[in-house]
């Protein structure tokens, strides 16, 4: 949906839509302001992209290394330089050729300390509902007797130290408004007498009563769908857009919004035909993005499951299923899924759970349950004709036909209910399957990452081309990832971990430890970071991390601190991979760079990731980023790559430029089919038709069964001319036509990109 415009003179007034021939994303953080960012711009243009994706650089709780707490949406945040900062770095873009993407976060706000910072939470909670702000968050004050629940104190209000002073209620560095007239009364009265009750933060699965982002109730859920809070959120950010400050948006959760669709229309008229926007989408590997929404695209984990998943071996993934359930005693994937959602549901998501029920009332609250933990897909859209018929039989199973039907009935005649139960649905997912049976379920890590689904990881040459195909044509312009600030893992650490399904009995053994879960993680995620620096320690942190989120004898909210003292003596030392499979991560690592490089989409590379990445959950992925300048200037001087960090520096670079230089190379996509023995092993297609890409899939299986074996490949029609620095030798730089045996076209490489002469 665009704005109305005036009639144009001519058809070059028209706004031109932009569309990244490729995006850089930059974590910014007061320690990595605006100038730091700036500084790195001469580099990243020679690098070859041509955006700059900057995470979240509104007005932010203090010291957020994140951004996404938003706690003023007019100002620019003044810890990463202001207003002029960004603008400085936009000018210095523009100078180099570069463009920006800014990530936007419309569903929610920080609860921050203090909670003066959010002036329209303040004011709602000094005012009530008569506040001319409350309209901007999902508050049910009925719940709350006529209160915002606040869950914010470290133990029960009164063995809190509540005070008034100067004016407000205090504790600690916290402080709350006072409603008029209340402050000479005594705190019992005083607090009874207050718009919001400050509660313990156990009392959150009970008694809280307001939106928020997932489980964290330090973030309140925004409901941009009002008009006025959709204008006075989004007023900074479309001056930044009209002013050329920024050309394109990425929309973090749109999946927390009431209706998304009706959002994306309003801001796509407000922003205008020419900004590229793609929103935050995680899409079931049999789900499609609605074509009605006035997108690009998603932000690109269903391409990131694609490209892992056509470098897993599906019997080596289904053998170290069967090695991990003999191991742990752990159920299957599908199982393990549904009690997640269940343990969710009634526990960290009780509060929404019963918003919803009170809303169907006591007859229908068991089908609302069962709905919501057998629905497929991250969540239901406003005017979908449906339900999932496979989620309706599975709940009414449990819950009973009658009661599911009420149910479906009322999602149908009443959007209010349909909206926030889409939006627990959304949260439900996110948090069931991303933070809790990811952790639960491992026996291949590489596996369980966003979008991803470890039950079924592989993915076939046949099944990644189709996916490429329709991006081609329904989706050009979508975003597509490999390695986020949100990834579990790095592209780079999944690649050596995905080579395990091509070695599964390298996974033996691991049943003696008290704890063979855990045992098993550790094993996996130091096999796939390696040497990196401070393994160890980082190791240690993340298998910590992931003990809690799995919830299987410790969590974030029942510490079992017992347990949690032994979790660090499970990080073993820095673990290689045998020299084969080392081999072969090298070939998982170089193929999915090229793949993510070369098929449709917009690619966009994490900081510090066009060389070899390795990094853990976060904050490990938040570390502060390498910039390889020096290697990129050997490599462009002519020396050739040193090892595969260097290597994948290269054909990044290569890319990167050539996208930028000739984008009409990258439209259309159409598989090349090898033929004789190996030819499963490779995955080769061309764009445009002028260029041609191939790469090695399985390469430690395809070594086990002999080689190439006088595989070929039916190139196009033309001569085809090597595209990747290369050493001088004539095998490197030999141009082809016609059939080639692939062992001569690879000359010895995994991947191999050419070009069209």
């Amino acid at each position: 949906m665009s704005q109305p415009q005036p009639t144009p003179a001519s058809e070059s007034d028209l706004p031109k839509p932009v569309t990244p021939a490729s995006t850089y994303r930059l974590q910014l953080r007061p320690e990595f302001p605006f100038a730091a960012a700036e500084a790195t711009v001469p580099y990243l243009a020679s690098l070859g992209v041509s955006h700059l994706h900057l995470s979240p650089v509104l007005e932010a709780a203090p010291g957020s290394t994140h951004g996404y707490d938003v706690t003023d949406h007019s100002r620019v945040r003044a810890e990463l330089g202001g207003e002029p900062g960004l603008r400085a770095l936009a000018s210095t873009a523009r100078a180099h050729g570069l463009g920006l993407v800014l990530d936007i976060v419309p569903n929610h706000m920080a609860v921050p300390t203090p909670l003066r910072l959010n002036r329209p939470l303040w004011e709602v909670l000094r005012d009530g509902p008569g506040s001319p702000y409350a309209r901007w968050f999902d508050i049910d004050w009925e719940a709350g007797g006529g209160q915002l629940v606040l869950p914010l104190l470290p133990g029960p209000a009164e063995s809190c130290d509540l005070r008034v002073e100067g004016g407000v209620l205090r504790h600690g560095e916290q402080e709350f408004p006072l409603r008029e007239g209340t402050e000479e009364l005594a705190l019992p009265e005083l607090l009874a007498a207050q718009w919001y009750r400050p509660a313990w933060w156990r009392e959150t699965a009970t008694a809280l009563n307001y939106r928020r982002f997932f489980t964290i109730s330090e973030l309140i859920g925004v409901r941009v769908e009002e008009p006025e809070v959709f204008t006075a959120t989004h007023a900074k950010v479309l001056e930044l857009v009209r002013d050329g400050v920024t050309q394109g948006l990425r929309i973090d959760h749109v999946d927390g919004l009431a209706d998304p669709e009706e959002y994306l229309g309003r801001l796509r008229a407000a922003a205008g035909d020419g900004c590229w926007v793609v929103v935050e989408k995680i899409l079931a590997r049999h789900e499609r993005l609605p074509a009605g929404w006035p997108v690009a695209g998603t932000t690109g984990y269903d391409a990131l499951h694609r490209v892992d998943g056509v470098f897993t071996d599906p019997a080596g993934a289904a053998e170290l299923a069967d090695r991990y359930g003999e191991s742990t005693g752990l159920p299957q994937w599908a199982e393990t899924a549904r009690a997640c959602a269940r343990e969710v549901l009634t526990g960290d998501l009780a509060a929404e759970l019963g918003a919803l029920e009170r809303r169907a009332g006591g007859e229908l609250a068991a089908a609302v349950r069962e709905l919501l933990i057998a629905f497929p897909v991250y969540r239901p859209y406003p005017g979908e004709p449906e339900l999932p018929p496979q989620a309706l039989e599975r709940a009414a199973e449990l819950a009973g036909p009658v009661a599911v039907a009420g149910v479906r009935e009322l999602l149908l005649r009443d959007p209010a209910f349909a909206a926030r139960f889409a939006q627990t649905s959304a949260a439900l997912r996110a948090k069931s399957l991303e933070d809790r049976a990811f952790y639960r379920y491992a026996p291949l890590l590489s596996a369980t990452e966003v979008g991803g689904e470890p039950g079924r990881p592989a993915v076939s040459p046949e099944e990644f081309h189709a996916y490429c195909a329709a991006l081609a044509r329904d989706w050009p312009g979508t975003g597509t990832v490999l390695s986020t600030h949100d990834t579990k893992r790095s592209a780079d650490v999944r690649a050596r971990i995905s080579a395990l399904s091509q070695a599964p009995e390298l996974m033996d053994g691991e049943d003696a430890s008290p704890d063979p879960h855990l045992a098993w993680v550790a094993r996996q995620t130091a096999l796939g970071l390696g040497r990196a620096p401070e393994a160890v320690p980082r190791l240690a942190d993340a298998l910590l991390k992931g003990a809690r989120e799995a919830a299987l004898h410790t969590s974030w909210t029942d510490r079992n601190e017992e347990y949690e003292t032994g979790v660090p003596g499970y990080a073993p030392a820095p673990l290689d991979l045998p020299p084969d499979l080392a081999e072969a991560a090298r070939a998982n690592l170089l193929g999915m760079a090229l793949l993510h490089l070369a098929m449709p989409g917009v690619p966009e590379v994490y900081q510090g990731a066009e060389t070899e990445y390795r990094a853990l959950v976060d904050p490990d992925n938040r570390r502060p980023a390498h910039f390889p300048r020096g290697a990129l200037a050997r490599l462009d001087a002519g020396a050739a790559p040193d090892g595969p960090a260097e290597e994948k520096l290269a054909l990044t670079a290569a890319l990167l430029r050539l996208r930028r230089a000739r984008p009409e190379l990258f439209r259309g996509y159409a598989p090349v089919a090898a033929r004789g023995p190996a030819a499963g092993h490779l995955v080769a297609f061309t764009r445009a038709p002028g260029l041609l890409v191939a790469a090695t899939r399985l390469s430690h299986r395809l070594a086990a069964s002999g080689g190439w074996r006088g595989t070929r490949l039916d190139l196009p029609p033309g001569t085809w001319a090597p595209a990747l620095p290369s050493a001088s030798d004539s095998k490197s730089l030999a141009q082809h036509s016609s059939s080639v045996d692939v062992a001569v076209l690879l000359a010895g490489r995994p991947v191999g990109v050419w070009l069209r002469r």
